[in-house]
């Protein structure tokens, strides 16, 4: 189907016809015309599948339709870190060229400019805005912003959000916010929580579910059965025989990504960090040198596994297995996007083989799995029953940090 036959206002069309959309994706086709009509509505899909447009595009389209000022707040969108914030919003310029749609996202980590900025556009009004919870509640706690027209809210990756102890921060951002509005939940997986919080805030949703907690068919996966001293070595190994322009190299902790990164350049590699201890500058360089292919490694913790938006990553190397399934989901969700294929190579060592086995069992396939190169030695023994030294196959829950 072509945005074309979803009836779009004329300039959200001109928008989408100067990036060269011209066909919407399975979630779109049925997501717009439930959201132009006014329905709530909870969409589950994952990373790639086209669901920020999805709410993006009818959201201006009534803005448009409606001759709505910005004098207020129309539209909220709440997501959980900067990097998706931004993301979204810079989405929304891009298809907005034409409407004359005004947004702003407001996240932590900048300076008193962008404080005043986002002052102003709370206060005197932005047709939409997008923002983390926490510094929301800083903004709303404050007075001056002015919400008491907005007409939608958006959460997305609520998953995430729930994940990372931010209930409490939704539920009072919700208490500032008209009780008749349109409220749009989107979440790649939907466990109880998630219905807990939709039943919650939700009136009569129409629920979209779209490839749920499956990778794209393009993606190649192979796990590769490693010991820690083993890893490094398979990495420069796999980049010598391999065209591979562009790689992310995902981390469970931050204090491993240093050790990746530094190992890397070490080596003369082309490699940088990225985590949630750089300055928010720091970050956007990092990723703009490269999303532009500046920058041929980025080495990361899961802070970005949902919040970039770059469509010709080769290869994603998750240096550890996940301990949530749905989290290698996401990793192997930054390649293979688009129409364009990609790599996903797992080094899997004692202590992740039990958990391995759990995302093999989630996406109910069976992931090829080799040894280290020959002169790298041999790697453990696959055994899907083995916790290494692991108590369990989950990870605790710890409350997170306002972002």
């Amino acid at each position: 189907m072509t945005f074309a036959e979803l009836n779009l206002h004329e300039d959200v069309l001109a928008g989408l016809d100067a990036i060269g959309f011209e066909k919407a994706t399975p979630i779109q086709e049925i997501a717009i015309p439930s959201i132009i009509e006014g329905k709530d509505l909870i969409g589950c899909a994952q990373t790639g599948t086209g669901k920020t447009a999805a709410f993006l595009l009818p959201l201006m389209h009534k803005i448009c339709a409606q001759k709505i000022e910005d004098d207020h707040i129309n539209s909220i969108i709440i997501c959980p870190t900067r990097e998706l914030a931004i993301q979204i919003d810079q989405q929304l310029q891009g298809l907005s060229y034409f409407t004359g749609v005004s947004s702003i996202a407001i996240y932590g980590g900048g300076d008193g400019d962008s404080f005043t900025q986002e002052k102003r556009a709370l206060s005197q009004g932005a047709h939409i805005v997008v923002g983390t919870p926490g510094k929301l509640i800083s903004h709303l706690n404050l007075g001056y912003a002015n919400v008491k027209q907005v007409q939608n809210l958006v959460l997305d990756e609520a998953d995430r959000m729930l994940d990372m102890g931010f209930l409490d921060d939704i539920k009072k951002i919700i208490s500032f916010l008209p009780k008749k509005r349109q409220n749009l939940l989107f979440s790649a997986t939907m466990p109880p929580k998630i219905r807990s919080l939709a039943k919650e805030i939700l009136t009569d949703p129409k629920e979209v579910n779209i490839s749920i907690s499956k990778p794209a068919e393009r993606v190649t996966q192979v796990a590769v059965l490693a010991h820690d001293s083993q890893k490094i070595e398979t990495i420069k190994h796999l980049l010598r025989y391999n065209d591979v322009p562009s790689l992310i190299i995902f981390a469970s902790t931050k204090l491993k990504v240093r050790e990746i990164t530094k190992a890397l350049r070490k080596e003369g590699l082309d490699a940088k960090e990225i985590s949630s201890d750089l300055e928010q500058k720091e970050r956007e360089d990092i990723l703009r040198q490269f999303k532009n292919r500046k920058l041929q490694m980025l080495v990361a913790t899961d802070v970005i596994s949902r919040g970039i938006d770059i469509d010709n990553i080769d290869m994603v190397i998750n240096y550890d297995a996940p301990n949530d399934p749905e989290d290698y989901i996401h990793r192997i969700g930054r390649t293979a996007r688009a129409a364009s294929e990609g790599e996903a190579v797992t080094f899997i060592n004692e202590d992740d083989m039990y958990k391995f086995a759990r995302i093999e069992q989630m996406m109910e396939m069976e992931v090829r799995k080799i040894q280290p190169p020959e002169h790298v030695g041999p790697g453990p023994e696959y055994n899907p029953k083995s916790r290494g030294n692991q108590r369990g196959g989950r990870k605790p829950f710890r409350k997170g940090k306002r972002r």
